[in-house]
């Protein structure tokens, strides 16, 4: 009879080449601030109503 082995699975490899970062490819200009955060104004509404529901 044959004895059968299981070789335990390897944990991924992360992948070895960076990726791009689009905060550091683009210049840090007042217009890209003010777009960013004119984009992210739900956000900010959502992280003020989850605070006062906690308070």
């Amino acid at each position: 009879m044959q004895e059968r082995t299981h070789a335990q699975p390897q944990p991924p490899t992360p992948p070895l080449t960076p990726q791009p970062n689009r905060i550091l490819a683009e210049p840090a200009t007042i217009d890209a601030c003010a777009r960013d955060y004119a984009q992210a104004a739900d956000v900010r509404q959502a992280l003020a109503a989850q605070e006062a529901r906690q308070r």
